[in-house]
């Protein structure tokens, strides 16, 4: 049975500095499924404050040994967390990026679950045969329970080199807390929260990749059209001016980029071979009140998926320009909504090549999804994708985790620590 919520650890809401003497409440260490389960319970979906999730992270973590570090944002509803064992006589407390050592990544936050197709309640971990069921069990605190438990199970002094987990929030609405974390440390030359962290170089990024190590991934560039009319009855069109018609021919102007696109090709298409091409998507569209009032608004929500080695403005410059050519800068609006950058990391990075032997791993792979990893490299950090579960069950009702990956993964983390940090 597992242990309750630990209660009143909400309050503690202010950074932990690394290397202080604190009360270890010493929560028992749960299995690898029993922590799952408890991951799971918690509905930390991205429209959500993820500190109640956060709150039992550090509680479970407060042990001899790990430094807890929180990152919150502005207003306290969301927060970053970053947990370390300093490797046996290093001090790795200033800021910078540490050759040695590793960083295993991970999200907090989920998708909703409110389909009507869920057949068990997604916030309570559903255990069959051979698959683990619920809202988050494959993206991706399944691998978030196993750093967690890699860092409770390792041995301070048995390590000669830093083991760290950075745990994130939401990441799958544009990687908003791993983009703030970044940008904090650059701006301050390595600080976050006010406190000086070094990062070690090699990161592995748990997304659900079937245990493959991917070492690129596509980005995504949201944008947002709004095109302006004057509305009138519509017996009497003449006196007002539609935002839908010159909105549908800014559509029409996208699906030809988009075809265009698919043509051009561009770097790295080799490993996207389902894709191999920059993916334009026009997403939504909203407009009108009424079928009798000339629409005087339409809004066209798109989406451009990037591939490794490209950078973002050339591509919001032609959506510009079809944009102006179709409506007028007069009557629309162009919004750049945000950028989640491409991930490439080169074959022979120490953290792919050690993934690629212990994985008998012969060749590379890319994914066609955005992840922290992006912004991430962005630290100067060689980011791999590698966890258990497949994207193709993620985002869906009846989420699920094989257990045979579950298990597979735990020997796998616990070996690449070997490698890492005690080598």
């Amino acid at each position: 049975m597992l242990p309750p919520a630990c209660p009143g650890v909400s309050a503690r809401l202010t950074p932990r500095c690394f290397g202080d003497t604190m009360t270890h409440s010493m929560i028992a260490t749960l299995s690898n499924a029993e922590l799952l389960a408890r991951l799971v319970s918690y509905d930390s979906t991205s429209t959500k404050s993820n500190v109640p999730i956060a709150d039992f992270v550090c509680e479970y973590l407060d042990r001899p040994g790990i430094d807890v570090l929180r990152h919150p944002d502005a207003d306290g509803t969301k927060v970053n967390l970053i947990a370390r064992i300093d490797g046996r006589g290093k001090d790795t407390k200033g800021g910078g990026v540490d050759p040695d050592g590793l960083v295993l990544c991970g999200h907090l936050d989920v998708v909703p679950a409110c389909e009507p197709e869920w057949r068990t309640d997604p916030f309570s971990l559903v255990d069959d045969a051979t698959h683990y069921f619920g809202r988050g069990s494959c993206d991706m605190k399944g691998f978030v329970a196993l750093a967690m438990n890699a860092m409770c199970l390792v041995c301070r002094d048995d390590l000669t080199h830093p083991l760290m987990l950075l745990l994130t929030h939401d990441e799958e609405v544009g990687l908003l807390g791993a983009k703030r974390l970044a940008a904090e440390w650059q701006q301050t030359g390595g600080s976050i929260a006010g406190l000086p962290v070094s990062f070690p170089r090699s990161v592995i990024v748990g997304e659900p990749t079937s245990l493959r190590a991917v070492r690129m991934h596509k980005g995504l560039l949201e944008m947002r059209v709004t095109v302006r009319g004057v509305p009138a009855h519509s017996g009497y069109p003449h006196l007002g001016r539609s935002a839908i018609e010159p909105a549908a021919r800014i559509v029409a102007g996208l699906a030809a980029l988009r075809s265009a696109l698919e043509e051009e090709g561009g770097p790295n298409v080799a490993l996207f071979p389902e894709t191999p091409f920059v993916a334009l998507n026009v997403g939504r569209i909203t407009g009108g009140t009424a079928v009798n009032i000339v629409p005087d608004r339409c809004v066209i929500e798109l989406s451009v998926r990037l591939l490794p080695g490209m950078e973002a403005a050339p591509f919001v410059e032609r959506v510009r320009n079809i944009v102006a050519d179709a409506a007028g800068s007069d009557d629309a609006d162009f919004e750049f909504v945000h950028d989640s950058p491409p991930m490439l990391l080169a074959e022979g990075a120490p953290v792919h090549r050690t993934l690629c032997d212990l994985l008998s791993q012969s060749r590379s792979y890319g994914v066609s999804y955005a992840t922290d990893a992006g912004a991430l490299q962005a630290m100067g950090l060689d980011c791999v994708l590698c966890g258990p579960g497949t994207i193709e069950v993620a985002h869906k009702p009846n989420e699920s985790l094989p257990k045979d990956e579950f298990r597979r993964a735990a020997e796998l983390i616990e070996t690449v620590v070997k490698r890492f940090c005690k080598e």
